[in-house]
Protein backbone atom coordinates (compact mmCIF):
# COMPACT_ATOMS: atom_id res chain seq x y z
CA UNK A 1 0.00 0.00 0.00
CA UNK A 2 2.76 1.98 0.74
CA UNK A 3 4.50 1.76 -2.67
CA UNK A 4 1.22 2.49 -3.92
CA UNK A 5 0.75 6.01 -2.62
CA UNK A 6 4.62 7.03 -2.99
CA UNK A 7 3.90 6.13 -6.62
CA UNK A 8 0.68 8.05 -6.82
CA UNK A 9 2.60 10.94 -5.73
CA UNK A 10 5.34 10.78 -8.23
CA UNK A 11 3.03 10.27 -11.05
CA UNK A 12 1.52 13.91 -9.47
CA UNK A 13 5.15 15.39 -9.25
CA UNK A 14 6.11 14.20 -12.58
CA UNK A 15 2.78 15.50 -14.30
CA UNK A 16 2.62 19.10 -12.63
CA UNK A 17 6.85 19.35 -13.41
CA UNK A 18 6.25 18.79 -17.18
CA UNK A 19 3.35 21.29 -17.24
CA UNK A 20 5.51 23.85 -15.20
CA UNK A 21 8.17 23.23 -17.77
CA UNK A 22 5.53 24.09 -20.65
CA UNK A 23 4.61 27.33 -18.42
CA UNK A 24 8.13 28.72 -18.10
CA UNK A 25 8.65 28.22 -21.77
CA UNK A 26 5.93 29.11 -23.47
CA UNK A 27 7.65 31.86 -25.45
CA UNK A 28 9.02 29.21 -27.57
CA UNK A 29 5.96 27.69 -27.35
CA UNK A 30 6.07 26.47 -31.21
CA UNK A 31 9.01 24.12 -30.51
CA UNK A 32 7.36 22.47 -27.25
CA UNK A 33 4.37 21.95 -29.82
CA UNK A 34 6.46 19.98 -31.86
CA UNK A 35 7.99 18.04 -28.83
CA UNK A 36 4.81 17.00 -27.57
CA UNK A 37 3.25 16.24 -31.01
CA UNK A 38 6.11 13.44 -31.65
CA UNK A 39 6.02 12.93 -27.96
CA UNK A 40 1.91 11.83 -28.28
CA UNK A 41 2.71 9.80 -31.41
CA UNK A 42 4.97 8.03 -29.82
CA UNK A 43 3.05 7.47 -26.92
CA UNK A 44 0.21 5.85 -28.96
CA UNK A 45 2.44 3.93 -31.56
CA UNK A 46 4.64 2.66 -28.83
CA UNK A 47 2.57 2.39 -25.55
CA UNK A 48 -1.27 2.69 -25.96
CA UNK A 49 -1.04 0.33 -29.17
CA UNK A 50 1.42 -2.43 -28.07
CA UNK A 51 -0.69 -2.76 -24.79
CA UNK A 52 -3.85 -2.70 -26.26
CA UNK A 53 -2.85 -5.26 -28.78
CA UNK A 54 -1.41 -7.38 -25.93
CA UNK A 55 -4.58 -7.35 -23.54
CA UNK A 56 -6.86 -7.10 -26.23
CA UNK A 57 -4.98 -9.51 -28.46
CA UNK A 58 -6.28 -12.48 -26.14
CA UNK A 59 -9.86 -11.77 -27.35
CA UNK A 60 -9.91 -10.05 -30.70
CA UNK A 61 -8.01 -10.28 -33.74
CA UNK A 62 -5.07 -7.71 -34.39
CA UNK A 63 -7.02 -6.26 -36.86
CA UNK A 64 -10.09 -5.71 -34.82
CA UNK A 65 -7.84 -4.06 -32.21
CA UNK A 66 -5.93 -1.64 -35.18
CA UNK A 67 -9.69 -0.97 -36.40
CA UNK A 68 -10.92 0.25 -32.89
CA UNK A 69 -8.09 2.69 -32.78
CA UNK A 70 -9.24 3.83 -36.05
CA UNK A 71 -12.78 4.01 -34.84
CA UNK A 72 -10.99 6.35 -32.18
CA UNK A 73 -8.97 8.35 -34.71
CA UNK A 74 -12.18 9.02 -36.59
CA UNK A 75 -14.61 9.34 -33.29
CA UNK A 76 -12.02 12.30 -32.08
CA UNK A 77 -12.28 13.62 -35.82
CA UNK A 78 -15.99 13.90 -35.47
CA UNK A 79 -15.68 15.83 -32.28
CA UNK A 80 -13.23 18.39 -33.74
CA UNK A 81 -14.93 19.09 -37.35
CA UNK A 82 -18.60 18.44 -36.52
CA UNK A 83 -19.24 19.45 -32.68
CA UNK A 84 -17.46 23.39 -33.26
CA UNK A 85 -18.38 23.17 -37.30
CA UNK A 86 -21.19 25.77 -36.71
CA UNK A 87 -18.88 27.96 -34.67
CA UNK A 88 -16.57 28.65 -38.09
CA UNK A 89 -20.00 28.98 -40.55
CA UNK A 90 -20.89 32.21 -38.91
CA UNK A 91 -19.80 35.58 -40.37
CA UNK A 92 -21.54 37.98 -38.87
CA UNK A 93 -19.63 37.47 -35.47
CA UNK A 94 -19.27 40.25 -33.28
CA UNK A 95 -15.09 42.05 -33.02
CA UNK A 96 -13.74 42.49 -30.29
CA UNK A 97 -11.06 45.40 -30.39
CA UNK A 98 -8.34 43.14 -30.94
CA UNK A 99 -10.06 41.86 -33.81
CA UNK A 100 -10.57 38.20 -32.22
CA UNK A 101 -14.44 37.18 -32.33
CA UNK A 102 -16.14 35.76 -29.28
CA UNK A 103 -17.21 32.39 -30.96
CA UNK A 104 -13.36 32.25 -32.46
CA UNK A 105 -12.48 32.30 -28.62
CA UNK A 106 -15.11 29.83 -27.74
CA UNK A 107 -14.08 27.63 -30.50
CA UNK A 108 -10.31 27.31 -29.40
CA UNK A 109 -11.62 27.33 -25.62
CA UNK A 110 -13.72 24.25 -26.37
CA UNK A 111 -10.99 22.71 -28.91
CA UNK A 112 -8.41 23.19 -25.70
CA UNK A 113 -10.67 21.43 -23.22
CA UNK A 114 -11.85 18.51 -25.30
CA UNK A 115 -8.13 18.06 -25.84
CA UNK A 116 -7.01 18.50 -22.16
CA UNK A 117 -9.77 16.63 -21.14
CA UNK A 118 -8.80 13.57 -23.16
CA UNK A 119 -4.66 13.72 -22.04
CA UNK A 120 -6.74 13.93 -18.35
CA UNK A 121 -8.90 10.85 -18.59
CA UNK A 122 -5.54 9.31 -20.37
CA UNK A 123 -3.80 10.36 -17.16
CA UNK A 124 -6.56 8.86 -14.96
CA UNK A 125 -6.25 5.47 -17.59
CA UNK A 126 -2.52 5.40 -16.60
CA UNK A 127 -3.66 5.44 -12.57
CA UNK A 128 -6.07 2.56 -13.16
CA UNK A 129 -3.25 0.84 -14.70
CA UNK A 130 -0.78 1.05 -12.08
CA UNK A 131 -3.36 -0.09 -9.56
CA UNK A 132 -4.10 -2.85 -11.57
CA UNK A 133 -1.15 -4.38 -12.19
CA UNK A 134 -0.11 -3.99 -8.67
CA UNK A 135 -3.53 -6.34 -7.95
CA UNK A 136 -1.53 -8.92 -9.87
CA UNK A 137 1.87 -8.44 -8.46
CA UNK A 138 4.40 -6.38 -6.83
CA UNK A 139 6.81 -6.83 -9.81
CA UNK A 140 4.40 -6.73 -12.72
CA UNK A 141 3.04 -3.09 -10.95
CA UNK A 142 6.73 -1.29 -10.57
CA UNK A 143 7.09 -2.35 -14.38
CA UNK A 144 3.97 -0.41 -15.27
CA UNK A 145 4.29 2.16 -12.89
CA UNK A 146 7.60 3.33 -14.59
CA UNK A 147 6.15 2.78 -18.08
CA UNK A 148 3.59 5.56 -16.13
CA UNK A 149 6.33 7.87 -15.22
CA UNK A 150 8.44 8.23 -17.89
CA UNK A 151 5.77 9.90 -20.27
CA UNK A 152 4.26 11.56 -17.05
CA UNK A 153 6.39 14.70 -17.55
CA UNK A 154 5.48 15.17 -21.10
CA UNK A 155 1.93 14.44 -19.95
CA UNK A 156 2.04 17.54 -18.16
CA UNK A 157 3.38 19.55 -21.36
CA UNK A 158 1.23 18.20 -23.44
CA UNK A 159 -1.96 18.96 -21.40
CA UNK A 160 -0.78 22.56 -20.64
CA UNK A 161 -0.11 23.14 -24.84
CA UNK A 162 -3.54 22.23 -25.38
CA UNK A 163 -5.31 24.87 -23.27
CA UNK A 164 -2.19 27.48 -24.12
CA UNK A 165 -2.62 26.46 -28.12
CA UNK A 166 -6.05 27.06 -28.47
CA UNK A 167 -5.85 30.86 -27.12
CA UNK A 168 -6.57 29.58 -23.07
CA UNK A 169 -5.51 32.19 -20.43
CA UNK A 170 -2.68 30.90 -18.07
CA UNK A 171 -4.86 30.24 -14.66
CA UNK A 172 -7.03 27.98 -17.22
CA UNK A 173 -3.65 26.33 -18.45
CA UNK A 174 -2.80 25.75 -14.75
CA UNK A 175 -6.14 24.43 -13.56
CA UNK A 176 -6.17 21.22 -16.39
CA UNK A 177 -2.47 21.13 -15.41
CA UNK A 178 -3.39 20.25 -11.68
CA UNK A 179 -6.44 17.86 -12.85
CA UNK A 180 -3.96 15.63 -15.33
CA UNK A 181 -1.41 15.71 -12.17
CA UNK A 182 -4.58 14.37 -9.77
CA UNK A 183 -6.15 12.14 -12.86
CA UNK A 184 -3.63 9.24 -12.16
CA UNK A 185 -3.80 9.42 -8.15
CA UNK A 186 -7.76 9.17 -8.85
CA UNK A 187 -7.05 5.97 -11.06
CA UNK A 188 -5.09 4.54 -8.92
CA UNK A 189 -7.28 5.41 -5.13
CA UNK A 190 -10.66 3.89 -7.80
CA UNK A 191 -8.97 0.74 -8.48
CA UNK A 192 -9.42 -0.41 -4.44
CA UNK A 193 -13.43 -0.31 -5.39
CA UNK A 194 -13.88 -1.28 -8.91
CA UNK A 195 -11.94 -3.63 -11.71
CA UNK A 196 -11.66 -3.08 -15.50
CA UNK A 197 -11.27 -6.59 -17.50
CA UNK A 198 -8.23 -7.18 -19.68
CA UNK A 199 -10.80 -7.50 -22.53
CA UNK A 200 -12.16 -3.91 -21.71
CA UNK A 201 -9.46 -2.17 -21.36
CA UNK A 202 -7.58 -3.33 -24.18
CA UNK A 203 -10.29 -1.88 -26.22
CA UNK A 204 -10.63 1.69 -24.14
CA UNK A 205 -6.33 1.54 -24.93
CA UNK A 206 -7.34 0.85 -28.64
CA UNK A 207 -9.68 3.65 -28.74
CA UNK A 208 -7.07 6.26 -26.50
CA UNK A 209 -4.65 5.63 -29.02
CA UNK A 210 -6.90 6.61 -32.07
CA UNK A 211 -7.46 10.22 -30.18
CA UNK A 212 -3.54 10.79 -29.73
CA UNK A 213 -2.76 10.14 -33.26
CA UNK A 214 -5.60 12.52 -34.31
CA UNK A 215 -4.10 15.23 -31.37
CA UNK A 216 -0.79 14.93 -32.89
CA UNK A 217 -0.88 14.20 -36.47
CA UNK A 218 -4.17 16.66 -37.40
CA UNK A 219 -3.50 19.20 -33.99
CA UNK A 220 -0.06 19.46 -32.75
CA UNK A 221 2.05 18.88 -35.68
CA UNK A 222 0.49 21.44 -37.75
CA UNK A 223 0.01 23.88 -35.42
CA UNK A 224 3.77 23.68 -34.66
CA UNK A 225 4.81 24.29 -38.04
CA UNK A 226 2.45 27.28 -38.26
CA UNK A 227 4.27 30.46 -39.70
CA UNK A 228 7.64 28.93 -37.68
CA UNK A 229 10.98 27.68 -39.09
CA UNK A 230 10.13 24.16 -40.14
CA UNK A 231 13.85 22.58 -39.48
CA UNK A 232 13.57 22.99 -35.81
CA UNK A 233 9.87 22.09 -35.44
CA UNK A 234 10.49 18.96 -37.15
CA UNK A 235 13.86 18.51 -35.34
CA UNK A 236 11.92 18.69 -32.04
CA UNK A 237 9.06 16.49 -33.27
CA UNK A 238 11.45 13.94 -34.02
CA UNK A 239 13.00 14.30 -30.68
CA UNK A 240 10.15 13.65 -29.27
CA UNK A 241 8.97 10.19 -30.63
CA UNK A 242 12.90 8.92 -29.76
CA UNK A 243 12.71 10.32 -26.35
CA UNK A 244 9.36 8.67 -25.73
CA UNK A 245 10.71 5.75 -27.55
CA UNK A 246 13.88 5.49 -25.58
CA UNK A 247 11.83 5.77 -22.59
CA UNK A 248 9.02 3.39 -23.17
CA UNK A 249 11.65 0.66 -24.66
CA UNK A 250 14.01 1.58 -20.89
CA UNK A 251 11.04 1.01 -18.95
CA UNK A 252 9.78 -2.25 -20.61
CA UNK A 253 12.93 -3.78 -20.04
Amino acid sequence: MLTIILISIATFVATLLGGLFALKLKDKLHLILGFSAGAVIAVAFFDLMPESLNLGGVFYSNSTILAITALGFVIYLLLDRLVFLHFHDHDDNTEHADGVSHIENTTHAQRGILGAGSLCFHSFLDGVAIGLAFQVSAAIGAIVAVAVLVHDFSDGINTVNMILKNKGEFKHAIRWLVADALAPVVGVVATMFFKVSEQNLGVILALFAGFFLYIGASDLIPESQHAHPKFMTTLMTLLGVAILYGAIRLAGL
